[in-house]
């Protein structure tokens, strides 16, 4: 049974969202404030969690940032209607998706039993007997999702799991041009509906992640319009 994180400070939100939650198999925990969601993560970590942004003591940004530093769990974000700065800052920040209230609760449920079965894919190596679990070298980038591992000229970056999805779709036909609605195929199911913008921020934080290690890093190329593609150096 996965035990999922909710942090909001809207208490209604909490107890309708907790009790749809539940009545799908899942543990849920409950948190009105960032700081108090914090100190429980450090005793024991959820396999995922969902944060409100705007929260008294800790908002949800602090407390991605602090969450970014043990752990890439999945971790989606709660936000306004009309908060679309949060929204993609919270994203290159290492959020792996966003839902925008007032929201569905059934494509919340939808969005996360999506990542979890990709983390847990992942986790189990359930991907272990096809060609995309196998590992992946191109020039400088090498890829082991069985571990979930990435290296650049041999130093560690640490991705999400949306974002290793996309840099894995992207490397491994350097020069094919991707499509952001191929690229929303590979990060999410059918059921889950992102816009452009969802796909282009993971984009931007993958390639501020890939600059981390390497200010010249140049291999995914934005073709206006089009897509994206990567470029093996």
């Amino acid at each position: 049974m996965s035990r999922i994180a909710l942090v909001d400070d809207d208490r209604n939100i909490l107890t309708s969202v907790s009790m749809t939650l539940e009545a799908e198999g899942f543990e849920v925990e409950t948190y009105n404030d960032g700081q108090a969601a914090l100190d429980a993560f450090n005793k024991r970590m959820p396999d995922m969690a969902v944060f409100d942004i705007k929260m008294p003591r800790m908002d949800g940004m602090d407390l991605l940032q602090r969450v970014r530093q043990k752990t890439a769990m999945p971790v989606i974000f709660l936000t306004s209607k009309d908060d679309e700065i949060d929204e993609v800052l919270g994203l290159r920040m290492g959020a792996d998706d966003y839902v925008k209230k007032p929201f569905s609760q059934r494509l919340l449920v939808e969005r996360i039993r999506a990542l979890l079965r990709r983390q847990e894919a992942i986790d189990s190596g359930e991907q272990g007997e096809t060609e995309a679990s196998k590992v992946m070298q191109r020039g400088n980038l090498t890829m082991d999702p069985l571990r979930h591992a990435v290296t650049w000229k041999g130093q560690d970056v640490s991705l999400t799991v949306t974002e290793f999805l996309l840099l894995q779709a992207l490397a491994q036909r350097p020069g094919f041009v991707k499509s952001r609605d191929q690229l929303m195929d590979v990060a999410y199911d059918d059921q889950v509906y992102v816009d452009d913008r969802t796909i282009d921020s993971h984009i931007k934080r993958l390639r501020k992640k890939m600059r981390s290690v390497d200010t010249e890093f140049s291999a995914i190329e934005t073709l206006y319009g089009i897509g994206y593609r990567y470029n093996e150096e």
